[in-house]
């Protein structure tokens, strides 16, 4: 089975060292997810592509503890095979905060201020059989990966 991003212009991958791709205006501001384009003082400018700081700290966290509303929620799970998992705004220093799901489900094992490293996880399957793939934050064990 392939695995394909959830999305093109996402993240890097595959990659050893995965990152965000973002999208930087003449005036510096970033846009995430990376779109072509943006309004700089009422001018449409083209934006460069930027990868993001693949560490961050856990600004704020919450539990998915029930299946969201498909659409816009794409797994390929139902009510009865969902997994609850947690999702958190991570803040890339000198860049911004980005919402994210996380890998560690047990909210007990999370704090804010935790730090926390940029992963690309299996999500669902396509429509073509692919495996899709997401990106996510880890929180960061003692010594981490770099």
């Amino acid at each position: 089975m392939s695995q394909v991003p959830i999305a093109e212009d996402l993240f890097t991958w595959p990659s050893e060292s995965p990152a965000l791709i973002a999208g930087r205006s003449s005036d510096g501001k970033l846009e995430f997810p990376y779109r072509t384009h943006r309004l700089v003082g009422g001018v449409r400018e083209e934006l460069e592509k930027v990868e993001l700081p693949r560490r961050g700290t856990l600004w704020t966290f919450t539990s998915q503890v029930f299946r969201p509303p498909a659409p816009p929620y794409a797994g390929d799970d139902d009510a009865k095979s969902f997994v609850p998992f947690s999702v958190g705004y991570v803040e890339l220093e000198g860049a911004l905060r980005v919402e994210s799901r996380l890998t560690e489900p047990d909210p007990d094992k999370l704090r804010i201020g935790q730090e926390m490293e940029l992963r690309i996880v299996p999500f669902g399957i396509d429509a073509d059989g692919n495996q899709t793939m997401i990106y996510a934050f880890a929180p960061v064990t003692d010594g981490g990966d770099h």
